[in-house]
């Protein structure tokens, strides 16, 4: 399937790309989530007509993402969840754990930009947890997960 990016997607392209992806991937996210369009003549004239709105778009959301970058450079969350006496989750904290005590904390992060590479944390203790803003924007957030008494 052949689609022009509307925006920079990370490992596929940057605003205005042409590109081939598999069907699925097309319909399923880049197509509904307004990333992309199918190219033809009529998308490709207005993409072109356009071009400079999706300019300006992108710049606003990279010099936002970079100022949401700046707020949680030192920033730090402490999660409290039910733990054994070796320090073993029952349960585990995901990342919709970690947005919302960033929420709480002031940050507005949600939960589709914490990346837990190893999946859900299970024990306690300090972990850096990568926050991934924009498709060039990245920092980390430390995450101290206490078990409550």
């Amino acid at each position: 399937m052949e689609l022009i990016l509307l925006q920079k997607v990370r490992n596929l392209g940057t605003l205005g790309d042409k590109v081939n992806v598999k069907p699925g991937y097309g319909r399923n996210f880049l197509l509904p989530q307004g990333k992309a369009v199918r190219v033809n003549a009529a998308n490709l004239a207005a993409f072109e007509q356009r071009r400079a709105e999706y300019e300006a778009k992108a710049n606003t959301m990279l010099t936002d993402a970079e100022a949401r970058k700046v707020k949680l450079a030192d920033a730090s969350v402490t999660i409290s969840a039910h733990a054994s006496a070796e320090g073993k989750l029952f349960g585990s904290v995901g990342p919709r754990d970690i947005a919302e005590a960033l929420a709480a904390a002031g940050h507005a992060v949600n939960k589709g930009e914490v990346i837990l590479g190893e999946g859900p944390l299970r024990n306690t203790g300090e972990y850096d947890v990568a926050v991934h803003l924009h498709a060039d924007v990245h920092t980390t957030v430390k995450v101290i997960v206490v078990g409550d008494k």
